[in-house]
């Protein structure tokens, strides 16, 4: 069954575009890596400059609402791109090494090529194994296999056929480099066989190492701090608070002024990434594709770059679990917009809805073609995010629950009035109802998903954290700049050298 032959036909009958319009769309799945929800500047933030996705959010439809739907691992990204590949919930995935066990799972990219005759080709990270790779391309360039590096000195392999070539020098920064394999593909696909470009870029992910012109900028017209910037956290929330390698990038307390710097670091990966993503479309639209692909642009997770005390994405806040997610194409509403609640891996059954391609039994993702096409305001009522066996949070868009089985704690957020989650009202007598509410929510979705941890334990954990500056660790990839800036100059931290 051709995929996606169907997909100008019926969107464009249901948004306006002329019936019968060519053959179906290529498409171009661009994924951002550590990008917060609140860091495109047509999406309300004036601090930041990404002109190119603010384009796309005028020719495109954003979901405001969207999420990583938690993780196994302290690397979320191997989870998020686990369930996006996959289409299903983490917990819906073998149990035994999720991150790179995907069980009976037909990947996206291998149903493109089986049902359709797509071309898949991959550019830039793969942090999930090579035996899944192995199940989802065939060919590629420039792709990294792991989790992170330094995005100026980092090696990648050529894939041809199945076959993965040697290692080599990348010879740019990452962004670039993966931009410029992009804008080559482009450039060489002249064939009418449809495309599935998946082009996943480093960046913004630490090492917060942008060229030095794009943080200086933001040093000379700093942004503010987020609104919830605390100096540390007020309790345990996971083991990798004190002792992992994202809560290490920056000493406790975290003063206002490292935060600040941290802060115009990563906004200048942005913009930077911004700009190569920009360079992608002004390729496109000098090809003979430009209107007849479709483009998708999300992240894996966001960051917590100083929100709540915290600066990675090991928690279940707002700021870490949300992300943008933006399409534009043939049958795509310009300038529109939903705050539905939306996961990741709803990409998945969108692309399956659009092709009219009935999805694997095993995918569990939803079809925002509905949201779309305004045909449905959701696809959900709620949404749940849990973390490891040590978080647990639910949502129904204006309450919001986390759990912490480990120290038996709570915290109940009123979002609607308190975006940001800094007024925890999970003790006030008259709020008692809604707690109760929100954790018979929390329980129907574990009986969805077969949650096996408990949500409270008999002999809990200190609640208290301890910040011991002498065992950050220190990982290989931070350049020399930010080990003296942030890590004093030290080579050898106490606790060796993370490899996550």
């Amino acid at each position: 069954m051709k995929f996606l032959l169907l997909f100008l036909l019926i969107a464009g009958y249901s948004v306006g575009l002329p019936v019968g319009a060519a053959e179906p769309p290529n498409i171009i799945f661009l994924f951002a890596d550590d990008q917060r929800a609140d860091t495109i500047g047509a999406h309300g933030n004036p601090h930041i400059r990404t002109p190119h996705l603010d384009k796309l959010v005028a020719e495109g439809f954003s979901f405001r609402r969207n999420y990583c739907a938690g993780s196994f691992s302290g690397a979320v990204c191997v989870a998020s791109r686990a369930m996006l590949m996959t289409g299903r919930h983490w917990m819906n995935l073998p149990a035994d090494k999720p991150a790179s066990n995907w069980g009976d799972s037909t990947t996206l990219p291998a149903l493109l090529t089986a049902e359709c005759n797509y071309q898949s080709f991959i550019i830039g990270k793969w942090h999930n194994g090579k035996g899944t790779l192995d199940r989802s391309f065939s060919n590629g360039r420039s792709i990294y296999l792991g989790g992170m590096a330094n995005h100026a000195e980092f090696q990648v392999q050529d894939l041809a056929k199945g076959k993965l070539g040697p290692k080599r020098d990348a010879g740019g920064f990452s962004s670039t480099v993966f931009a410029d394999e992009a804008i080559s593909f482009l450039e060489d696909s002249a064939g009418s066989q449809p495309f599935f470009l998946y082009v996943a870029f480093m960046a913004p992910h630490d090492p917060r190492n942008p060229p030095e012109p794009y943080r200086q900028r933001y040093y000379d017209n700093r942004p503010p701090l987020p609104p919830n910037y605390l100096p540390q956290h007020p309790f345990k929330n996971a083991p990798q608070v004190t002792m992992g390698r994202d809560e290490s990038l920056a000493p406790w307390p975290r003063t206002k002024e490292i935060i600040s710097d941290q802060l115009c670091e990563y906004y200048g990966l942005v913009t930077h990434l911004d700009e190569q993503v920009g360079r992608i479309f002004a390729a496109l639209e000098k090809s003979h594709h430009a209107k007849n692909t479709l483009v998708i642009y999300t992240a894996d997770h966001g960051l917590a770059m100083g929100s709540h005390g915290l600066l990675g994405k090991q928690n279940v806040y707002e700021q870490s679990m949300r992300c943008p997610l933006i399409l534009r194409g043939p049958g795509i509403p310009k300038g529109q917009s939903s705050h539905a609640f939306t996961y990741i891996h709803d990409l998945y059954g969108t692309l399956c809805d659009a092709a009219q391609v009935d999805p694997p039994a095993t995918v569990d993702s939803k079809s925002l073609l509905p949201i779309i096409q305004e045909k449905a305001d959701k696809v959900r009522d709620s949404l749940f995010l849990p973390f490891q066996d040590n978080q647990r949070a639910v949502s129904d868009g204006h309450w919001k629950l986390h759990v912490y089985p480990h120290i038996n704690h709570r915290l109940l957020f009123d979002l609607s009035n308190d975006p940001h989650e800094r007024t925890n009202l999970a003790g006030s007598p008259e709020n008692q109802a809604t707690l109760k509410k929100m954790e018979n929510l929390m329980e129907t979705w574990r009986t969805k998903l077969n949650d096996p941890y408990p949500l409270s334990v008999a002999e809990p954990e200190e609640m208290t954290p301890t910040y011991d500056n002498d065992t950050r660790v220190l990982d290989v990839w931070q350049p020399k700049w930010i080990r003296e800036k942030y890590f004093d100059g030290r080579e050898n931290p106490n606790h060796g050298k993370s490899k996550k």
